[in-house]
């Protein structure tokens, strides 16, 4: 009998990716296949002081794998990518370190994600941040429209990781910076395992 979830389909293993943080996105406090919040968050380096500053929405649900905003060089009116920016906690750090004449952009491809990251940046008065529904694979910006792009574990939900840094190096400009992180496991896993969704949230 075959494993129902099984799947050699990359569309099938995308729309699984997308329920499952969307899940994260309306009930935060569920269980869920990979580390999500505000004790999360803290573990990985985000400073509970920060988090205190922040729209609860954002910091409930936060679901990436590295402290990005706080360690990238976000200057002064920056044009900025948050790839995957989920419930947009990274985005707004990074829109507040920035300062007003920025340009922070998150996109992320789950609608729940992204109706929660715009009801954190109203909370928050921040006014420099914008979100775009989008597939990370075909941006629909311009070459070279950022000067740093923000991956916070984007890579290891994505079975076509080669669109995501194809996209990655085209609207960074020459030059900008890409500051991304990722878990990577010791040991690789078989073809079989690759197939298998469970194996996603790994």
């Amino acid at each position: 009998m075959s494993d129902p979830l099984a799947c050699t389909d990359a569309r099938v293993l995308e729309e699984a990716v997308r329920e499952a943080y969307s899940a994260a996105a309306l009930n935060p406090k569920d269980g869920h296949p990979f580390p999500v919040g505000r004790k999360y968050a803290e573990s990985i380096g985000y400073p509970a002081q920060l988090l205190d500053t922040l729209p609860e929405s954002a910091v409930a649900a936060f679901a990436g794998v590295a402290n990005l905003p706080l360690i990238a060089p976000v200057k002064n009116g920056i044009r900025a990518l948050d790839l995957g920016c989920g419930a947009g906690l990274d985005g707004l750090i990074a829109a507040c370190r920035a300062g007003p004449e920025a340009l922070v952009v998150g996109v992320d491809f789950s609608d729940a994600m992204l109706a929660r990251a715009a009801r954190s940046a109203a909370a928050a008065g921040v006014s420099n941040l914008a979100f775009c529904l989008a597939n990370g694979g075909a941006m629909p910006f311009r070459e070279g429209a950022f000067d740093l792009a923000l991956a916070n574990g984007i890579f290891n939900l994505n079975p076509a990781r080669d669109r995501l840094f194809h996209e990655l190096a085209r609207v960074v400009h020459p030059g900008g910076l890409v500051y991304a992180a990722e878990l990577v496991k010791k040991e690789g896993v078989t073809s079989v395992a690759e197939t298998d969704i469970r194996n996603w949230f790994a």
